[in-house]
């Protein structure tokens, strides 16, 4: 058993350890229960929540999870239109997610798969020159379209 203080009292029967919570006007928490005897503390119940939680918090704010953004180019995209979205992929790739280049393609422009390719190759040129880029999923052809992964180096 460990007091509110932090002092580890040693093994005490569990009368005894709630008689003395209830003196205190504290209550008798069960630690972890993976050793035996279980481990029990005397605290307040809701600050020993409240500190779990915060440390929960923290614990999951360190994790970054890497969303998959998505960039839709279009076939007859300008050089102009091209930076700019090269500028948002910028953005998405410096906050370490992912980034899903699509070029869809309707119509007669699916006969035209080679155009299609080299405006994704441009795409990727004007990226580079913005921030290193590595490609996680190479250039694949889909009913709709083409598409490719990148992120940062």
């Amino acid at each position: 058993m460990i007091d509110e203080t932090g002092e580890q009292k040693g093994v005490i029967a569990l009368g005894e350890a709630l008689q003395m919570a209830q003196e205190r006007g504290l209550d008798l928490i069960q630690v972890t229960d993976k050793v035996d005897p279980p481990v029990c503390k005397i605290a307040d119940h809701g600050k020993y929540l409240y500190s779990l939680r915060k440390k929960e918090k923290k614990a999951n704010s360190k994790q970054k999870v890497s969303e998959l953004k998505v960039i839709r180019l279009t076939f007859n995209i300008s050089q102009h239109d091209m930076e700019t979205r090269a500028k948002q992929a910028e953005k998405f790739l410096k906050k370490g997610d992912k980034v899903r280049i699509e070029l869809k393609l309707r119509g007669r422009e699916k006969a035209l798969k080679q155009f299609a390719e080299e405006k994704i190759n441009k795409y990727l040129e004007v990226l580079r020159n913005l921030i290193p880029v590595k490609i996680e999923q190479e250039l694949k052809k889909l009913p709709r379209g083409l598409t490719m992964i990148v992120v940062k180096e």
